[in-house]
């Protein structure tokens, strides 16, 4: 015979959560920086306790709460090995001269009072082409990141147009697997979700760069011409610099276009990296290996070095040692050490009900359209921070909202737009979250210090409640009437 399991109570939903952001702002307050190499996870661990203590306590036995743990888990392993693959990328691209060929030419051809702006372009445009805000930050902006180091510009500031810009053509290309969900989930045509998300996604971008514009042009540039040609030169005497050495980001960004898995393709450019860097940068390879070792031997462990451990140089520079040192499978531990303790937690959270009551609170409150957008929009944003997972915060607000929507009339476009505004953009800016973690994984900086410049991914929501409230492109279920072939009543189809 079943146990019967207790509905949680209001206060039940929330405690766990409340506890949670009591103990991350401490661990911000004590730990600073360094929040995401501990603290945090202690407490996402810590709470995962509370929550599940209280499914005990409303009926849930420990079977089936740690079936729930290893199914949320277990949608994260996509993006764990994509977090690995993307260390051995970064190594053997530094190793190759991939980066170093990017950042070279990046010092000579972006205009620093027009970077940020350019940044943000810049992927925009490649994440709109294929796909995937994390394969741009891994291999684009990873090399912007160099340039604004090289030109004196702000890391922070950098990171966040790199972030807005990724988003933004993530958001609206049709190859992006978050815009499939969220059109799948509200059972909205996929072309016809992108088109009505233009309305809050393009007004939202027009608005960031003209504060990256203007950004940038009051920026004072921090680096002398000097500094630039000392460094330019550093990266000359290191490094075997050409075009060709960007074949690896080629092939990575056409096998992404081509709707390869971010997996495979990430891996796929690791491996060419890999083949590029013994083709090339021979010089580099025997400096870096052991003493007394043979050609082959030191080709080969040090690509296999760099794959998990990365590129550490010591060239007496410490900009450029700052600069082009990093990558490995080894430094996307941490990161990966924070996703599985906030899928604990969230999963915990979902597999309790817990995450469900507090979005059925949230529907009871809604009146009008208007309310019911704006509470989805918020929903979705708060299920970020709580289940820690962006796919999560689609999914759930996706499924309980559905029906709402139908009963208020409104097209289920309303309910995708909200979803991506309030879900989609909004992950990157948490830190334990994994598009937060992964981010400050791959751009190496602290999402609390990027996230106030990630103008787009604040802007979209805003835009899209104020368009909620105005009633802007709010659209209602539309009835259409067929006349049958005798010339009888015309029947109403919805």
């Amino acid at each position: 015979m079943l146990e019967k399991k207790l509905k949680p109570s209001l206060f039940d939903a929330l405690f766990p959560i409340v506890i949670l952001l009591c103990l991350l702002f401490l661990a911000v307050y004590f730990f600073g920086d360094d929040s995401s190499s501990g603290p945090n996870q202690i407490a996402l661990m810590l709470c995962a306790g509370i929550a599940c203590l209280i499914g005990l306590k409303n009926g849930y036995n420990c079977d089936e709460i740690e079936a729930g743990i290893t199914k949320g888990i277990s949608l994260t392993l996509g993006a764990i090995l994509i977090l690995l693959a993307v260390g051995s990328l970064i190594g053997t691209w530094l190793l190759a001269g991939t980066v170093p060929t990017m950042i070279y030419f990046g010092l000579q051809i972006l205009e620093p009072q027009y970077f940020y702006v350019s940044c943000c372009i810049i992927c925009a445009l490649v994440a709109f082409c294929v796909g995937s805000s994390w394969t741009v930050a891994a291999t684009i902006g990873v090399a912007l990141m160099g340039v604004a180091t090289g030109i004196g510009a702000s890391g922070a500031m950098t990171a966040g147009a790199i972030i807005s810009g990724a988003y933004f053509g993530d958001k609206l290309s049709p190859l992006s697997d978050t815009t499939n969900l969220a059109s799948a989930v509200a059972g909205t045509e996929l072309f016809m979700h992108i088109k009505h998300m233009l309305w809050s996604t393009i007004p939202s971008f027009i608005i960031t760069l003209v504060i990256f514009f203007f950004l940038g042009l009051k920026a004072q540039e921090q680096a002398s011409n000097a500094q630039i040609q000392q460094l330019l030169l550093s990266l000359e005497q290191e490094f075997f610099i050409a075009w060709y050495l960007l074949l690896p980001l080629f092939v990575t960004l056409f096998l992404a276009v081509r709707k390869m898995p971010a997996f495979p393709a990430i891996g796929i450019g690791a491996i060419v990296g890999a083949v590029w860097a013994i083709l090339f940068q021979q010089e580099l390879i025997l400096a870096y290996a052991n003493e007394g070792v043979s050609a082959i031997q030191a080709n080969t462990m040090v690509v296999w070095q760099v794959m998990y451990s990365g590129v550490s140089l010591d060239t007496g520079n410490a900009a450029v040692d700052s600069l082009l040192s990093g990558g490995g499978m080894g430094s996307m531990l941490n990161t990966i050490w924070l996703i599985i303790t906030a899928m604990t937690f969230g999963s915990i959270m979902e597999k309790v009900g817990l995450l469900r009551r507090v979005v059925e609170s949230l529907v009871r409150v809604t009146s009008s359209a208007a309310s019911l957008i704006s509470t989805t929009i918020v929903t979705a944003f708060g299920t970020n921070c709580i289940a820690a997972d962006q796919y999560i915060a689609i999914v759930m607000p996706g499924r309980m909202f559905k029906d709402a929507y139908q009963d208020a009339k409104l097209a289920p476009e309303n309910l995708s737009r909200a979803l991506e505004d309030g879900g989609t953009v909004t992950a990157p800016l948490i830190p334990w979250n994994t598009c937060g973690a992964y981010m400050q994984s791959v751009l190496l900086i602290n999402p609390l210090e990027y996230a106030v410049f990630c103008f787009f991914n604040w802007l979209s929501p805003i835009i899209g409640m104020a368009c909620a409230v105005t009633g802007f492109k709010v659209k209602t279920l539309v009835t259409k009437t067929l006349t049958n072939t005798a010339g009888l009543s015309p029947a109403p189809i919805k």
